[in-house]
């Protein structure tokens, strides 16, 4: 396309919902849970032809940013930018916006913000949902997300209300919706106008800088200041400051929920958030009884059990279990209720609260 375009990735999380397979030093991002590249591999590589690999950013955790260097090598290293800290998506979305302000050379650039560990078929079809989302921002001066026709209803996704067409596959946003009920859920796929809530967005950086002006004028003063430290010595350090005294918040809560103008592109290719171990099921096939092990396993009696080992010279066995996850890695097991897996994150605190277990996070 003609429109200068930045893609950034957002790759900070921890992955503590693929525990024990996923480390503090090793978050989900950075495995290969599905085989072959690791998700965050995955995520660039589907980028290449789409926009030059000198307008590919990363924004991670601190903690991560030369492993990531070392995983993504084809990326410029300054590209790679580590957060001093946590503060939420929409701080990070500020950076992004502050770092493609000072990098771009046209006044009107478009800034892709995406995941680094969804798992996406057929990328043909998702670029050229990229390429309408870019066009469509443009044309209607809005903020542009992808929206995931949903095909069951999920209690796991935020969803978004869509209301007139503006063209083919395109619609303005009515509201967003936090994570519902499953009965909520129901209702909601019921109505036929929810899309679940993808964490994709598309915005013209002249539109995006106006709309933290209206509703976060904070955010665009780390922006700001972002921009005008890119490429000095002192950018590290006014990073810090800035990210210090930022509120943690997230992009929907900051600036999507309040924005003028927000439009939603339906998704035309295969999506999954790999959210937890249940999305094992999407990937990999099932036994006649339900299990999925995508690792060496012997379940005898057993239904609808999960299971996975990261070091395939190691079985598995199991008998008359149902609905269980059992997981194995070379120092830790975790074996739960597949409805228990909600409950990783607050196993994971008596871990942090137990100086003999931290070493196992």
């Amino acid at each position: 396309m003609p429109q200068e375009i930045f893609c950034v990735i957002m790759a900070g999380g921890r992955g503590e919902r693929f525990w024990p397979y996923s480390r503090t030093a090793r978050p989900k991002q950075m495995l290969s849970l599905l085989g072959g590249a690791s998700l965050l591999e995955q995520t660039v590589l589907r980028l290449q032809g789409f926009v030059s690999e000198k307008n590919i950013f990363i924004i991670t955790n601190g903690n991560y940013a030369e492993q990531i260097r070392t995983l993504c090598s084809q990326l410029p290293p300054e590209n790679v930018i580590g957060e001093p800290c946590v503060r939420d998506t929409a701080p990070c979305m500020a950076l992004a916006a502050g770092v493609v302000k000072a990098a771009a050379r046209t006044e009107e650039p478009v800034m892709f913000l995406l995941p680094s560990d969804h798992f996406v078929t057929d990328r043909n079809a998702m670029i050229s949902d990229f390429e309408v989302c870019c066009g469509s921002a443009l044309e209607h001066d809005a903020l542009a997300t992808i929206g995931i026709v949903p095909d069951h209803p999920s209690p796991d996704y935020g969803y978004i209300e869509c209301g007139d067409g503006i063209s083919e596959g395109v619609s303005r946003v009515k509201r967003f919706r936090e994570k519902p009920s499953a009965e909520e859920a129901a209702r909601l796929l019921a109505s036929g106008n929810f899309k679940w809530n993808s964490g994709i967005f598309a915005f013209p950086l002249k539109t995006i800088r106006r709309e933290m002006q209206r509703n976060a004028p904070d955010l665009l003063g780390l922006s700001d200041k972002i921009a005008a430290a890119w490429g000095t010595a002192g950018f590290s350090s006014v990073l810090r400051a800035e990210y210090e005294a930022a509120r943690k918040i997230s992009i929907d809560y900051a600036i999507m929920e309040h924005a003028e103008n927000v439009i939603v592109k339906d998704a035309s290719f295969g999506w999954d958030d790999i959210g937890n171990w249940t999305a094992l099921r999407n990937h990999f096939t099932a036994d006649e009884e339900g299990n999925v092990a995508p690792t060496p396993a012997v379940l005898q009696g057993c239904r609808d059990c999960i299971v996975f080992s990261d070091d395939g010279s190691t079985v598995i066995a199991g008998i008359d279990l149902e609905g269980i996850v059992l997981i194995r890695t070379a120092d830790a097991v975790l074996a739960c209720p597949v409805e228990s897996l909600g409950k990783i994150k607050t196993l994971l605190k008596k871990f942090a609260a137990d100086p003999r277990l931290q070493k196992f996070l």
